[in-house]
C-alpha cells in the first residue's frame, strides 16, 4: 500500500481522525494539503507534518472561499473529507430545529460543496473519501440529527459514485473514537464503559481509522463503498 509521489487534500485534516490520516498519508509517500477553520489548528498541525505539507484556514460553509481554495491548487489525487464540529444530540421532543440545520452544514453540505468545486482537480485514477459515522446503523435516543446526517452521507457517497465516474468516491464510517469531536460528548468514564461492550474492549483511536481512508485512496477497485471501523459497535 503506498501513495507515493501523490497528492492528498485533507478537509479536516489538522486534528483527530484528519491529522492521523494526514500523517499516514505522508508516511507512504504522499504530499498532504490540509485545512480546517482554525489557522492555530493549522499551525500546529503543519508542525507536525513533513516540511512538503501545507495548510490553510478555511471555513467549510464558505462556498465562494471553498471555490477560490480548490481553485489556487495545482490538480491532486485525492480529496478526504474528514471535517466536522461537536456531534450534536437533539431530542425529538425539544428538537432545535435551527440547531439541527446548522448541524447538516459543515458534514453534509460541506462535504457535497467540497466535492462539487474540486472534481475537476482530481487527476485520474483518484477517489474522493468522505466521511459517515456508525449511527446511519445503529442509532441511540438523542441521535435522530446525527444518524441523519450519517445516512445522508452513506446516500450521497452512492450518487457521487455514479456521476464522478471514473474518480472513485467511497466514505469510511468510524464508530467511537478518542478525538476531540468526542471531547464534548464522551469523557473517560464513557470510553470506558463503551470498551467494555464492543468485542474488540476498547474504543478506536485516530489511527485505526486513518488505516481505511488509506486504504479507500489506495484500491482503485473500491467505488460506492463505505468501510465500518467501529469495533463491532453494530453487533451489540
Amino acid at each position: 500500500m503506498t501513495l507515493q509521489d501523490q497528492r492528498v487534500v485533507i478537509l479536516g485534516g489538522t486534528s483527530g481522525i484528519g491529522l492521523a490520516t494526514a500523517q499516514l498519508a505522508a508516511d507512504q509517500g504522499a504530499t498532504v494539503i490540509v485545512a480546517s477553520s482554525n489557522p492555530e489548528s493549522v499551525k500546529r498541525a503543519l508542525e507536525s507534518l513533513p516540511s512538503s505539507a501545507s495548510g490553510k484556514a478555511l471555513d467549510l460553509t464558505d462556498a465562494e472561499a471553498v471555490t477560490a481554495f480548490f481553485d489556487g491548487l495545482e490538480p491532486f489525487d485525492h480529496l478526504v473529507f474528514t471535517a466536522g464540529e461537536s456531534l450534536t444530540l437533539l431530542a425529538v421532543a425539544s428538537m432545535d430545529l435551527a440547531r439541527a440545520r446548522q448541524a447538516f452544514e459543515v458534514r453534509y453540505f460541506g462535504a457535497l460543496g467540497a466535492v462539487s468545486a474540486a472534481a475537476s482537480k482530481i487527476r485520474p485514477g483518484g477517489s474522493v473519501v468522505l466521511t459517515t459515522g456508525a449511527a446511519a446503523d445503529r442509532p441511540g435516543p438523542g441521535w435522530s440529527v446525527a444518524a441523519g446526517i450519517c445516512g445522508a452521507v452513506d446516500s450521497l457517497v452512492r450518487a457521487l459514485a455514479v456521476e464522478l465516474a471514473p474518480i472513485r468516491v467511497n466514505a469510511v464510517k468510524p464508530g467511537m473514537v478518542r478525538t476531540p469531536l468526542w471531547s464534548d460528548l464522551a469523557p473517560e468514564a464513557l470510553y470506558e464503559e463503551t470498551a467494555k461492550v464492543l468485542p474488540v474492549g476498547r474504543v478506536g483511536e485516530p489511527s485505526d481509522i486513518a488505516a481505511a481512508y488509506v486504504y479507500l485512496m489506495d484500491q482503485g477497485y473500491a467505488t460506492g463503498t463505505i468501510v465500518s471501523v467501529d469495533g463491532g459497535h453494530v453487533l451489540v
